[in-house]
């Protein structure tokens, strides 16, 4: 079956919502890192504005990762955190629009937050982050903490129900 998805057009699957086939998240030092990326995001949720950055990166457009500010409602939870090289991550996916979903990477060991899972299905999510593409089938928003390094200049958050964790 899995190779049946790999034969769709990477657009068909947007349109499908199955931007959630992603692989587990490892740390993201391997991604395109450029000086002209924005080094801020909208004050408000601006799902538009992530939409048109996907399809630049479907389309061919440069990989670089790039910040975003995006908003939904929760579709699915990993119940449990998984180590990766980069520490203790939590995963959610987060529907962006009706049809099209992303996959959500909160660095715990970084996050002043409760024990893992601190946000459930159905959850109002708002999210600030590093969107990476490295294909369709990998792609999501980490660097949802409040900390910023020499690879990453935006300060992330989730806010989940008006619980703002960072």
């Amino acid at each position: 079956m899995m190779a049946y998805f790999r034969l769709l057009p990477a657009a068909a699957l947007l349109l499908a919502g199955l931007t959630s086939l992603t692989q587990p998240a490892e740390a993201r030092s391997r991604h395109a890192e450029r000086a002209d990326v924005a080094q801020t995001v909208s004050a408000t949720c601006d799902n538009q504005d992530f939409l048109s950055k996907q399809l630049a990166f479907e389309n061919g457009g440069d990989k670089a990762d790039t910040p975003v500010h995006i908003c939904g409602r929760v579709l699915a939870v990993s119940p449990k955190a998984q180590r990766t090289r980069s520490g203790w991550h939590g995963y959610f996916y987060l529907a962006v629009t009706p049809t099209v979903s992303i996959r959500i990477v909160s660095g715990l060991d970084e996050m002043h937050a409760p024990a893992w899972p601190w946000v459930n299905k159905g959850d109002q999510v708002e999210v600030v982050g590093r969107y990476y593409y490295d294909s369709i089938r990998r792609q999501g928003v980490d660097w949802t903490h409040h900390g910023t390094g020499r690879s990453w200049h935006v300060p992330g958050y989730v806010t989940v129900n008006g619980t703002r964790y960072e």
